[in-house]
């Protein structure tokens, strides 16, 4: 009578090697949901240089400049879409305020693999920029590169540089200067 109250697959009974079988094939199909799950987030599509482009693109045009930043194509029927500009707003309470600077930006065929060349047009003293105009490979953004990275992060990652302390009160080239 007390075997009667278990469940057959506690007891050995006929149901028991199924419902066993059944539990097993429950654990199996799990352990393969994780792991599918877990490969097909390690498998990235990784997308042409020219789609990571027309989309920063895209949103480049689309853009406010509230972030204080801008970019686009120099010449708007470059097709490879190698070369563009910059802009960044200085930010306010620095010695950048009310200066706005200008950046040639070029898109290498390795792009966003590798980072793109940025260098300044108007003359800045800033502690990642080269007397040139030309960034400093050793700043971080650039030397710490990922694909996921894009014109926009930079441009952002350089307007932060001049707000902080290291920056933020250095003296500047007079308004309006350019590299030759």
């Amino acid at each position: 009578q007390a075997s009667r109250l278990k469940p057959s697959w506690l007891t050995g009974g006929k149901g028991a090697s199924r419902a066993l079988e059944a539990r097993r094939e429950r654990g199996v199909l799990r352990k393969y949901r994780s792991t599918f799950a877990a490969r097909r987030s390690e498998m990235a599509v990784i997308v042409p240089r020219n789609f990571v482009l027309l989309e920063e693109l895209e949103k480049g045009q689309k853009g406010d400049a509230t972030s204080g930043v801008s970019w686009g194509l120099e010449c708007g029927d470059d097709i490879t879409l190698t070369h563009w500009n910059g802009t960044i707003f200085g930010p306010m309470g620095t010695a950048y305020d009310n200066r706005i600077y200008s950046l040639s930006i070029t898109c290498g065929p390795r792009y966003p693999d590798e980072p793109p060349t940025i260098r300044f047009c108007t003359q800045i003293n800033m502690t990642c920029v080269e007397p040139d105009g030309a960034l400093k490979s050793a700043w971080a953004p650039i030397a710490q590169w990922r694909r996921d990275f894009s014109v926009e992060h930079l441009l952002l990652q350089l307007r932060r540089e001049m707000a902080s302390s290291a920056n933020r009160r250095l003296p500047q080239p007079a308004e309006g200067a350019s590299y030759g």
